[in-house]
């Protein structure tokens, strides 16, 4: 591991749902997480526990009522909503359980949209689409919307839109749980082939403790607070 600085800082990250309120839920007290350059982390945490929220706080779709984020050491509390809004199209991919993909496009379109909307020109933007769709094995496949994928290679078009704009952090929130184990095990390793082939780094949330042993290191977060 190279000493450049963290690609990503989460630092004493606190939530509270419903703040004031009889039915005042506090999820995160004082959080911290680091990922370094090309380190791949398991997250686990049982249902309801915040992991989620976490990673909505880490990839900039939530902000945390204290306590600092940092991407590739820049402070994010600093920025406007537009810059947060640039700054996570630009540095972090994130699949969640579900693949989300829209159902009128093509695989390859899916892939190709991100990037579009970064300013990348529709012909480079396919050519990349293409290239990320053939390595996850999926070449054949890319002119076929999502209702004519299975539910594989539906999240292994996920994985290439994710990455389609070249993020260097990864968030992926139980990214194999709405699939059979087989499958599971098998989109899981189509997913940690493409981390460790791009360099960048990752973190994962998974009830599966078997996933999370193929990962560098595992948090746990329990109570609010990651350990």
């Amino acid at each position: 591991m190279n000493e450049e600085a963290p690609v990503l800082t989460l630092e004493g990250i606190s939530k509270t749902y419903n703040k004031g309120r009889p039915n005042e839920v506090q999820v995160l007290t004082e959080a911290g997480v680091t990922l370094k350059p090309g380190e791949v982390v398991a997250l686990v945490a049982p249902s309801g526990a915040g992991k989620s929220t976490l990673l909505h706080i880490a990839g900039l779709l939530d902000t945390p009522d204290s306590g600092a984020v940092r991407l590739a050491g820049r402070d994010m509390s600093r920025l406007g909503d537009h810059a947060r809004t640039v700054a996570r199209r630009r540095q972090v991919g994130f699949v969640y359980q579900f693949h989300h993909l829209l159902p009128e496009f093509t695989a390859l379109e899916n892939v190709a949209l991100p990037q579009l909307a970064n300013g990348v020109a529709r012909a480079e933007a396919d050519a990349r689409a293409a290239e990320l769709l053939d390595r996850v094995g999926l070449a054949a496949r890319r002119d076929h919307r999502p209702a004519a994928l299975s539910g594989g290679e539906q999240q292994r078009v996920a994985f290439c839109r994710a990455l389609a704009n070249a993020p260097a952090l990864l968030l992926a929130d139980e990214p194999t749980g709405n699939l059979d184990p087989a499958t599971s095990d098998q989109v899981f390793g189509v997913l940690m082939e493409l981390v460790r082939d791009t360099g960048l780094s990752a973190l994962i949330a998974t009830h599966n403790l078997g996933l999370a042993e193929r990962m560098d290191r595992t948090l746990h977060l329990d109570a609010g607070r990651v350990t």
